[in-house]
């Protein structure tokens, strides 16, 4: 084989080899689901709004409400919703592998539904059917 074209061939083969690189590298990025631990830890976790975004990515500013609020989720399946003296209590389901959370609201014919953008012990993203996005984070 010509000399030059061995040249040619390996600086191909680690130019590849380094895009293979970069590919998995940006695969294992910030958008993990994990575990329905990581949502109500051993036996309960309160999570608190961080950042609220519309459909269309913008950021939504959080109302004061908003930031009172607080979600407890315990290990049960139970969750409590509240803030600014209202409490409202439920049950909650975590599908990990459809990356789906569900709230069952107590005493109401209300289900709510979200996609799980990101899971971790201390962050959470959640995704509404309208596309809006809450970011939370455990206290």
């Amino acid at each position: 084989m010509n000399l030059n074209l061995k040249r040619q061939l390996a600086s191909w083969q680690a130019v590849m080899a380094l895009l293979l690189v970069f590919v998995m590298a940006s695969c294992g990025g910030k958008d993990k689901v994990g575990t329905e631990n990581m949502i109500s830890g051993s036996s309960s976790k309160t999570w608190v709004a961080k950042k609220e975004l519309t459909a269309s990515g913008e950021k939504d500013k959080l109302t004061e409400q908003e930031k009172e609020e607080t979600m407890q989720f315990y290990s049960d399946g139970r969750f409590a919703m509240g803030g600014g003296g209202s409490l409202e209590t439920g049950t909650w389901s975590f599908d990990q592998a459809a990356k789906k959370l569900t709230l069952r609201f107590e005493g109401q014919d209300v289900t709510e539904n979200f996609d799980v953008v990101q899971l971790t012990d201390k962050e959470m993203r959640l995704k509404d059917a309208t596309g809006g996005e809450m970011q939370l984070k455990a206290q």
